[in-house]
């Protein structure tokens, strides 16, 4: 039973993090392979930008709160919807900025009842390109991580995108002087989905 505010504080905050989790796991990728670590760890880093209009990734990640909260009713029983949000009120993670761009490329631009929900295919794709991908909870290595997760917020990868969100080899553009919004156009533009 939860009974101290910091009990409750822990249970929206768990809660979020196995609703984030398991919109890209659930039912996605083998029961044996957990992935946990991965995204405790992008969780746990705040997502940083030098580029002004990249501030709209970070309001997307932060926007997913809200998603959680309409779509998990049971929890707003525990404690109102504002004091919900008032606990998750902190800056946008890596992991929520990446859900939340894949969520939007599928959502508004992707989206072809033909192919069904391709969130997770941008998703894991993003998550391949930044060379992560492979992080299971066996091969998880935070320090490695890191440097990865750093270099490309302070946009240290390749100018092809590799090592960033989007890969695009042949690119004739430089990724790293674009904003994640035009990277993945041209991403999107390159392979045909």
């Amino acid at each position: 039973m939860v009974n101290s505010s910091q009990d409750i504080i822990n249970k929206v905050q768990n809660e979020y993090f196995e609703w984030l989790y398991n919109y890209c796991c659930e039912h996605k990728i083998s029961n044996n392979i957990s992935y946990r670590k991965l995204f405790m760890a992008l969780h746990d880093i705040d997502f940083d930008f030098y580029i002004r209009s990249d501030l709209n990734r970070a309001v997307d990640g932060r926007d997913l709160r809200y998603r959680f909260v309409n779509t998990n009713p049971h929890i707003i029983k525990l404690i109102g919807r504002e004091e919900i949000l008032e606990i998750l009120d902190e800056p946008c993670s890596v992991l929520e900025m990446i859900l939340a761009l894949a969520i939007r490329c599928e959502e508004t631009i992707m989206d072809d009842p033909r192919y069904g929900d391709r969130t997770n295919q941008w998703f894991w794709g993003m998550l391949k390109s930044l060379g992560v991908s492979y992080m299971s909870d066996e091969q998880f290595n935070r320090d490695k991580l890191n440097k990865i997760v750093y270099d490309f917020m302070e946009k240290r990868y390749s100018p092809d995108g590799k090592g960033g969100l989007f890969y695009v080899p042949g690119c004739k553009q430089d990724m790293t002087n674009l904003d994640i919004w035009s990277q993945m156009f041209l991403y999107l533009e390159k392979f045909d989905y």
